[in-house]
């Protein structure tokens, strides 16, 4: 019998010398990005290593310093992009476009619920006070990133104000301070403040009865 013909096994091509290896920039950067927040928030800047931010990552110290240049400036980046996602999703809300009042409820809610869910935000803010706002004095796009908050908030104050339900002469830059600060000091405080009132604060029923409490301290102040 005439002998069977292996079949032929197709075998990968090599890469040749030339050719370059496929890499995705913004992927690499992004990683990076995403693993500085962690390790920022659960370190500070101070505490936080550039070994544990690129192992974190799966990447290395090159590319982390090809893309952000030192630890600083990778902070920076860090609380910039923090800062980014936050306002990218207040925009979202479209408050704009609600009756005034349930606008300005819905922004107490989400500013109150996006703390919740995103612990590393305040503890980032917390490290970069620490060092009184070093970094970010040097961001060039803060101001602008907070802008359209502002505008915002101006819109939706104006629009209660015609149909008579706000009352005039409030500050939308000391109104979402109030806002902001309403949640934040009860979050970042929130083991001193349990062991002093002798209450789990974090529990269910009590961060309820805090997201009514505030939207009512907020809803009243803008009352005509």
């Amino acid at each position: 019998m005439p002998e069977k013909k292996k079949a032929k096994v197709a075998q990968p091509r090599a890469r040749k010398a030339d050719q370059p290896v496929r890499r995705d920039p913004e992927r690499t950067r992004s990683r990076i990005l995403d693993a500085a927040r962690v390790e920022f928030a659960r370190r500070g800047l101070g505490g936080a290593r550039v070994d544990q931010i690129t192992a974190r990552a799966g990447s290395n110290k090159r590319m982390i310093y090809y893309y952000f240049g030192n630890k600083e400036a990778l902070f920076l980046a860090a609380l910039e992009s923090a800062y980014e996602h936050i306002r990218t999703a207040e925009q979202a809300l479209k408050l704009t476009d609600l009756d005034p009042a349930e606008g300005m409820r819905r922004l107490v809610r989400f500013t109150w619920e996006y703390y919740l869910a995103h612990p590393e935000f305040i503890t980032l803010l917390n490290s970069e006070n620490l060092h009184r706002a070093r970094l970010l004095k040097k961001s060039k796009k803060i101001r602008a990133l907070h802008s359209p908050l502002v505008a915002m908030l101006e819109a939706v104050l104006r629009r209660g104000q015609r149909a008579g339900v706000f009352r005039r002469g409030v500050d939308p830059v000391q109104l979402y301070i109030s806002i902001a600060a309403l949640g934040y000091f009860y979050l970042s405080n929130n083991h001193t403040l349990s062991t002093i009132f002798g209450r789990d604060l974090m529990q269910e029923p009590a961060l309820k009865q805090r997201l009514a409490h505030m939207s009512a301290l907020v809803l009243g102040y803008l009352e005509k």
